[in-house]
């Protein structure tokens, strides 16, 4: 599978993709390129930074909603609503916005980024799309006790819970995931694209299945912690990206049925609910409206028809506003 930008009917650029599809028992069920390909799994890492959240106690404690643990999970848009509820979210945890450690940016929407600057809106912390994440780990170091300062570093407490979070749903060792800086300032994990696809298939394999309370009178069975973060971020696509983003497009144009989570970088992951399979893909290039183009199509070869408006080919437009080529997705999945 390939990416190709066209102008005219000539084969300007090409994007090389590679992908993984894997079910829950760790089983390659397709591919194309290089599924052991390593590479950073940047922002689409963010549903299993936010499990410890529910894992340790830190949502009920809080009494954290099904929006704001979807808003943990998010790379949002910055729009008005979710940096409300990113704010609602730290007041519940005794935290402010001089509390998040990750830098402003403009909104990944370009229709609200143009929004804020014409009217000259001063962009903070908050606004960054992953202020709900950092909410999040701030809520997690409330909860434990830990220090809330420098939370964002590799030793701290709050970045080795997620590490080892990480470690367990990828079934890749703690000692062989290979860190870095993400660009919020928090840990960020290296590991192959298979592992990363796997994490997503037993996401969804999880959150349908209980577990033991052994605290309980007769060992009730309560639902796993995976519930909570698929529920949120089946209920809550408006969250997870934003009005005109793929996530979002992609999520409601099959609602229930489907997870999308953008990474960075050309790195894209998705859940398929029902048949249990995770995929994560990679456009070697980085190119991340490839890396949406080439998520649809993989989709719909794994029966998700049709594709979101929009995610079928993207035209080529010069600044005359004329149509000169396209972006289109060329080739498939072996199975």
């Amino acid at each position: 599978m390939r990416v190709e930008q066209l102008r005219g009917s000539w084969v300007e650029v090409v994007h090389e993709v590679h992908v993984a599809v894997v079910d829950s028992t760790g089983g390659l069920v397709a591919r194309t390129g290089d599924p052991e390909l390593v590479t950073f799994w940047r922002s689409a890492a963010k549903p299993f930074q936010a499990l410890p959240l529910v894992e340790d106690g830190a949502a009920a404690r809080f009494g954290l909603t099904s929006e704001e643990l979807a808003l943990a999970c998010a790379s949002h848009s910055s729009e008005p609503d979710q940096v409300a509820r990113v704010r609602e979210l730290l007041g519940k945890i005794g935290c402010s916005e001089r509390d998040l450690l990750c830098g402003p940016h403009p909104p990944l929407s370009d229709r609200v980024a143009q929004d804020y600057q014409t009217r000259g809106l001063r962009l903070t912390a908050v606004y960054s799309n992953c202020s709900g994440k950092h909410a999040g780990m701030l809520a997690l170091a409330r909860h434990h006790g830990w220090p809330t300062e420098f939370y964002t570093r590799l030793e701290h407490p709050v970045q080795q819970r997620c590490l080892a979070e990480v470690s367990r749903w990828t079934e890749v060792g703690v000692g062989d995931i290979r860190t870095g800086v993400d660009g919020c300032g928090v840990v960020c994990y290296g590991l192959p694209l298979r592992n990363m696809a796997l994490a997503y298939a037993k996401l969804g394999r999880d959150a349908g299945s209980e577990m033991r309370d052994a605290s309980v009178a007769n060992a009730s069975r309560i639902p796993h912690p995976a519930s909570r973060i698929v529920e949120g971020m089946l209920r809550h696509p408006d969250l997870i990206a934003g009005e005109g983003r793929p996530c979002t497009e992609i999520m409601r144009a099959h609602p229930g049925r489907v997870i999308a989570k953008v990474g960075a970088e050309g790195v894209y992951c998705a859940l398929l609910t029902q048949e249990r399979l995770g995929i994560a893909l990679k456009v070697a290039d980085g190119h991340a409206v490839a890396s949406a183009l080439a998520m649809a199509a993989v989709l719909e070869e794994l029966g998700l028809r049709p594709r979101p408006a929009g995610l079928t080919a993207r035209p080529n437009v010069n600044t005359r506003g004329e149509t000169v080529g396209e972006l289109r997705v060329k080739g498939g999945l072996e199975q």
